[in-house]
């Protein structure tokens, strides 16, 4: 499996900083106004020369549109239609004529020129504030010509930390289980695509059952739970390189193996003479140490991103509830004492929240709350939804959700869905196959 390739990042320019921006869009409410933006087509220079992965001619064009399609996913900005552009994109990228971008209501644009020469792809790239008549920053990469979508991804989410004060989140990647077959006899395999669902790729066969799989927050790796001969396996999988290792087979069943911040240890649920624990293994030396210690089911733990505490659910209180306590298994604290059932918390990255699925009446909601447990919001509902997964910056998550199909309703599918933490944009992300169980990447380009 071929390795992410480096692109290198000269900053030519930058205008202004984040807290005099001229244009700041507001992330923490609703898509209420979406900023118009226009996203003029990037110019090719005229010395570039064919490459055998990419037409040059159409270059320009398709990362345009990549870098279209990522502003209008995240519901904050409205790309304007390029039928009403007022200029050609080389003379917009040397400098616009900015009362002509207002008449169509434009209050950023986007403008680019590609070179490809010697084996080289040069993107430059400049963001205008139309309003204010300036140019806010102007970046160039230096990358391989294959490598030109990734560009567009990072592109996108330097316009997008430089509009709304957060890091991006476009370049970046989701693995899932990718589903396929009849509900009773499903074939599950481990598959990873883009942020925006392109370039699939499947990681195993589908002879084996396969769940949980997640990234490690600080590189490329992966965990997962895989049923070898019915035995439950805990599994490390480096994505660039393809080697796989098992981290240990357990006699009684495992749930939810995840990493510790740093991404030294895997924390997990082991279930022994029918009670579940929480367990973490030491990656180095295969240590093993059981952090809870009760007669209730402790399962789903995540670690708060300083690594100092971990969120789980348990049914020690009688019903399913969220729980907190230190990394060391010390000072457990209930944090949920609402109607329904809880289960699947998993920290934000930016520590400020937990997220949840949320049983109650029959429905289930995808939702946050506080670390505390208070102030707790429904995102969304669903008759079967669960696995939430945070985006890096904390500002979306991906789940998936179970719908009825057929004309008797008989039938089912299993879809990706995400949704921003304020309740809007909820949105289906396209796979190839029926999906469940997400993980969100680190950015790629950290």
């Amino acid at each position: 499996m071929q390795r992410i390739i480096v692109i290198s990042l000269l900053i030519l320019y930058f205008s202004t900083s984040i807290s005099n921006a001229l244009i700041k869009v507001d992330i923490t409410r609703g898509n209420l106004d979406p900023l118009p933006i226009a996203v003029s087509p990037l110019h090719v220079d005229p010395s570039s020369t064919n490459h055998k992965d990419v037409k040059v001619k159409q270059l320009g064009e398709d990362i345009s549109k990549i870098i279209e399609n990522n502003f209008r996913s995240t519901g904050l900005f409205n790309p304007l239609k390029k039928d009403a552009f007022v200029q050609k994109p080389d003379i917009a990228h040397l400098k616009p004529r900015f009362e002509d971008w207002r008449l169509i209501k434009a209050q950023a644009l986007v403008t680019g020129k590609l070179l490809i020469k010697d084996e080289k792809l040069k993107i430059e790239f400049r963001l205008w504030d139309l309003t204010a008549s300036k140019e806010m920053v102007a970046l160039a990469f230096t990358t391989t010509p294959s490598n030109w979508r990734r560009v567009a991804h990072i592109i996108s989410d330097k316009i997008y930390e430089r509009l709304t004060g957060e890091e991006g989140y476009f370049d970046t990647r989701i693995i899932y289980v990718a589903e396929s077959g009849p509900k009773d006899k499903r074939k599950k395999q481990l598959a990873i695509m883009d942020q925006d669902g392109a370039n699939t790729k499947y990681l195993t066969l589908g002879n084996e059952l396969v769940l949980t799989p997640r990234f490690n927050p600080a590189n490329q790796l992966v965990t997962y739970l895989s049923y070898f001969r019915n035995l439950p396996r805990v599994y490390l999988l480096d994505i660039e390189t393809g080697i796989q290792e098992v981290v240990g087979n357990f006699p009684g069943m495992t749930f939810a193996p995840r990493f510790s911040p740093d991404g030294k240890k895997i924390i997990m649920s082991f279930a022994k003479d029918g009670n579940s624990d929480i367990y973490t293994m030491d990656l180095e030396n295969r240590i093993v140490e059981r952090i809870t210690d009760h007669s209730a089911i402790d399962t789903s733990p995540s670690y708060s991103p300083d690594g100092k505490y971990i969120c789980f659910n348990s049914d020690r209180s009688g019903l399913q509830q969220i729980y907190v306590m230190k990394s060391d298994g010390t000072n457990v604290k209930r944090i949920t004492f609402g109607d329904g059932l809880y289960g699947t918390p998993v920290w934000s990255p930016r520590g400020d929240l937990i997220a949840f699925t949320k049983v109650r009446k029959g429905k289930f909601y995808i939702g946050v709350m506080r670390t505390d447990g208070t102030g707790e919001r429904l995102l969304t509902e669903n008759f079967y939804q669960e696995a939430p997964s945070w985006s890096p910056n904390g500002r979306v998550l991906v789940f998936y959700r179970e719908t009825k199909s057929g004309s008797q309703g008989k039938g089912f599918t299993a879809k990706l869905w995400s949704i921003d933490i304020t309740g809007y944009n909820e949105r289906k992300i396209k796979t190839e196959t029926d999906a469940s169980d997400p993980s969100w990447s680190s950015t790629l380009s950290k």
